[in-house]
């Protein structure tokens, strides 16, 4: 493979299946340090991992030939990509390129019949990783959903975490659909069901069966 084929780490992860909800994030964000504040902590081998996202020629030495740490490396080199992304989609370059993705229908659309199709935008419910894979969030019902492809539930959800959608939202508000104005009604013949109607029934279903265990 020559120089002008070969591809980024960064490229090679967010093509990789499974990933397609990622964004290629830019190479000079990563390289401030400013912007993994706090993640040295949370990574292990943290300093070979950034060096793997890099693509930079990493340190050899005889730990790394005894243990065989290059598997271990790259998961953690996948876990730091995707915290950095986490803070990266924050950023106006990072929500301009998910808007970009979201107008794509990347990310799928809402299986609530009244959403009308509405597009979808990922989420996590914890900005921990290791602690929920990721959702998808829809803005006109305001509800979350499991994506229907297994190949995204291993995707960890605080890659993308908790505010992400809401702060797309409000940087683009013109893009952030009005609520969903209609909801289903259950019906019984063509009358509504009241709310306390399931209810009564149960507790007229219980006397019954009190009353037939009498002697």
């Amino acid at each position: 493979m020559s120089s002008s084929e070969e591809v980024s780490w960064i490229s090679w992860f967010c093509a990789l299946r499974g990933n397609e909800y990622f964004c290629e994030v830019d190479e000079d964000y990563i390289q401030d340090k400013f912007n993994l504040t706090g993640l040295q902590e949370m990574v292990p081998h943290y300093k070979k991992a950034l060096d793997m996202i890099l693509d930079l020629e990493p340190d050899e030495d005889a730990e790394d030939a005894v243990l065989g740490t290059n598997d271990i490396v790259e998961q953690a080199a996948e876990l730091l990509y995707g915290l950095i992304h986490a803070r990266y989609i924050l950023t106006n370059r990072g929500l301009a390129m998910m808007l970009e993705k979201y107008q794509n229908s990347d990310f799928g659309t809402c299986i609530r019949v009244f959403c009308e199709h509405q597009l979808l935008l990922p989420i996590g419910l914890s900005d921990h990783p290791g602690e929920s894979m990721v959702k998808l969030y829809c803005p006109k019902c305001q509800d979350v959903y499991s994506p229907k492809s297994s190949r995204y539930h291993h995707v960890d959800g605080a890659f993308f975490g908790t505010s992400f959608p809401h702060m797309l939202f409000m940087v683009h508000a013109e893009y952030r659909p009005k609520p969903a104005s209609t909801t289903f009604v259950p019906r019984l013949y063509g009358f509504k069901i009241h709310p306390l109607a399931y209810q009564l029934q149960m507790e007229a279903a219980l006397q019954c069966k009190e009353y037939r265990k009498r002697p």
